[in-house]
């Protein structure tokens, strides 16, 4: 089956691949996760909403971190966008287009998304610039559900939805400036 000389550094190198594996991912299975919360964009529009972000931090060993997001004190039966972005306030700087969720009758929602977070960045190849995304912000995703914050046709129309018709912000990770909630 084997030859004596192929056999003898077989055997050596599948235990030093085994031990990588395995150190790797005793490595990356360490990592804990971690939470923080959002809290609303305006004093007036929506006060009380808030939201927790949790993380677990899983792209070593899954290629991918998992983001689970639970929202409260929104508007009932609405659908929110929610960004990656490098700045918590206008203008916002980069931004990465995560997910949408849809409220409940009670104005709670929740999403959960796979992708990579932690080290979550946007890239210009054209100045060659990267930009960390180390914030989360929520916008409503259709510009006319914002208007029970500014009446009728009031609101702004942002880009922040998949077809570029989204409302104001509602939620972010503005309680942690100067700083920001991911590394």
């Amino acid at each position: 089956m084997f030859e004596r000389g192929r056999y003898t550094l077989a055997v050596p190198m599948l235990m030093i691949l085994a031990g990588l594996v395995f150190t790797s991912t005793a490595h990356a299975q360490s990592a804990e996760p971690f939470r923080f919360g959002l809290v609303a964009t305006s004093t007036t529009c929506f006060p009380n909403a808030s939201a927790t972000v949790t993380v677990f931090p899983k792209e070593e060993v899954r290629g991918v971190d998992t983001l689970d997001l639970k929202a409260e004190g929104l508007p009932r039966n609405t659908s929110f966008t929610v960004f990656l972005t490098e700045l918590a306030e206008i203008p916002f700087g980069a931004s990465e287009y995560i997910a949408e969720f849809t409220t409940n009758k009670a104005g709670r929602g929740s999403v959960r998304v796979d992708a990579v977070i932690e080290e979550a960045f946007a890239f210009d190849g054209n100045t060659r610039v990267r930009k960390d995304l180390n914030h989360v912000v929520v916008w409503f995703a259709d510009q006319k559900d914002d208007d029970v914050c500014f009446g009728l046709g009031g609101g702004p129309v942002t880009p922040f939805d998949g077809d570029g018709q989204a409302g104001a912000t509602v939620l972010s990770s503005k309680n942690f400036l100067p700083n920001a909630p991911l590394p």
